[in-house]
């Protein structure tokens, strides 16, 4: 039997009992998830150096018969299926868009960023599923479209308001953060795994948060607004009123690292929580209906330095917030919302480099995508266990050969201080192995090995296994 390949043994265990209506198609669609996992890029011609194998790719992405939605399914799936363990699985959801060039103006793209830029591509939404140590474990579902045009007659913003305002929310955009959660949540119940739902600011409107409390999972959602709150009889308060009469139930320090307009420090976050009833409000049919929530409310004080806001965020949960723990919980898993950010670096710019597609039609674009989105995912697992389970065997995740050859190469370009110990070396280990071959340089590269660096290594390792496996065939 020919050896494979740990990427080859991941996208055949991931992806190799979905029915894309034929069992020739997901044969390829495997072979493309492994190839591009072994090179990821945004032009095909990066990943499949054979001819042979680079015209069967170009096939599959452009067969009118590989139905979009039936190849998001079968990602979803298998990921939900990986959502295993007991603990809540955080589901960060966010949108973003990819930039693609179209000089002729005929791949259907749509115009991403502000109406009066030329920018076109396509706009994405995704829900990432991350486990309870933060470590990634694959897309539990995507949506992708393509904006219209905009009207090139001037409106006043009043104009626009109404015009929004007149709408449903499935006539808008919040129509695809609606689609994502619902099909999240079915996935989930599917598998039998509780979910967290995690949303930034943006998730605060209250299509969302009336679908979030509909489902059978928790959810946090940073408050964008200062909402209208229930008091007794027909008083009415607003968010931060409420939460700012309340007695802090408990403080912890925060590493704030440096930014643009940011100083780095250790900041003090004060912790406020409390049960309220918001109002919320149906502009398009002009109804207003109560939505019970807890809310915990995180602020520095004391540590913020002069000119600069304080870190702030208020956080509407339906998770228990009876304990202090309870309370810290929430602030720990909107923290892992930011993997989602991490995932759109490396799936955009960073490793897999979407935006540099030369593909010629939407379809085909989001088809790659959507491979190079499960490429990334995996990235972004490696990167992360290596710092959150960094004992764990390298087995769990590479192949025999691959760990023999990483030993081999790790020793042929080892220092000579460094010592490379017999036995199965642990994930950080083999990790950082992997980031060295990439070229990184430790403390000198300005953090723990990322996203670009591990790619160029698995790129080396990959190269040297296949030249191994080759060897092994012709001497049998």
């Amino acid at each position: 039997m020919q050896a494979r390949s740990a990427a080859e043994i991941w996208a055949e265990s991931a992806f190799g009992k979905v029915n894309l209506g034929d069992s020739r198609r997901t044969a390829r669609f495997v072979r493309c998830v492994a190839r591009a996992f072994e090179k990821p890029s945004g032009k095909l011609s990066e990943t499949f150096t054979r001819t042979k194998e680079l015209g069967a790719a170009y096939d599959f992405v452009e067969n009118p018969k590989v139905c979009i939605h039936q190849l998001e399914d079968c990602v979803g799936r298998a990921t939900a299926a990986a959502c295993t363990g007991g603990e809540r699985v955080r589901i960060a959801v966010d949108g973003s868009s990819a930039q693609v060039v179209d000089r002729t103006g005929k791949k259907g793209l749509g115009r991403i960023g502000a109406d009066t830029k030329p920018t076109r591509g396509v706009k994405v939404m995704t829900a990432l599923a991350v486990d309870a140590h933060g470590t990634t474990v694959g897309i539990l579902a995507q949506a992708f479209w393509a904006r219209a045009s905009a009207s090139k007659r001037k409106k006043s913003l009043a104009q626009k308001h109404n015009e929004r305002n007149r709408k449903s929310p499935q006539q808008k955009e919040t129509g695809y953060w609606l689609g994502v959660i619902g099909q999240s949540a079915k996935r989930l119940d599917e598998s039998g795994v509780l979910g967290w739902f995690q949303l930034d600011r943006e998730g605060d409107a209250w299509p969302m948060l009336q679908t979030l409390a509909k489902t059978n999972h928790w959810f946090t959602v940073r408050s964008a607004w200062d909402r209208v709150v229930q008091g007794t009889g027909r008083d009415r308060h607003h968010l931060r009123a409420v939460l700012a009469a309340r007695r802090p139930i408990g403080s912890y320090e925060l590493n704030v690292p440096a930014g643009k307009k940011r100083k780095a420090r250790r900041a003090r976050m004060l912790v406020r929580v409390a049960t309220v009833t918001l109002v919320l409000r149906d502009k398009c049919k002009g109804t207003t209906f109560p939505l019970s929530v807890n809310v915990v409310w995180v602020r520095e004080q004391g540590t913020t330095p002069r000119g600069e806001k304080p870190v702030d965020w208020m956080l509407l949960t339906n998770a228990p917030i009876d304990t202090v723990a309870m309370a810290f919980d929430v602030v720990a898993g909107y923290a892992m919302r930011w993997r989602i950010e991490e995932f759109h670096k490396t799936w955009k710019s960073g490793a897999c480099k979407i935006e540099d597609t030369q593909l010629r039609s939407r379809n085909a674009i989001i088809r790659w995508a959507t491979i190079l989105g499960v490429v990334a995912a995996r990235i972004e697992r490696l990167k992360k266990l290596s710092r959150t389970e960094p004992d764990r065997p390298a087995s769990d995740e590479l192949t025999e050969t691959e760990i023999d050859v990483l030993i081999a190469l790790k020793r042929s370009y080892k220092k000579r201080t460094e010592t490379v110990p017999n036995g199965m070396p642990s994930m950080a280990q083999a990790v950082r192995w992997i980031a060295d071959l990439g070229g990184y340089t430790g403390k000198s590269s300005g953090g723990p090995p990322g996203s670009i660096v591990l790619t160029r290594g698995l790129l080396h390792l990959a190269a040297a296994v296949d030249g191994v496996l080759a060897m092994r065939r012709s001497q049998k």
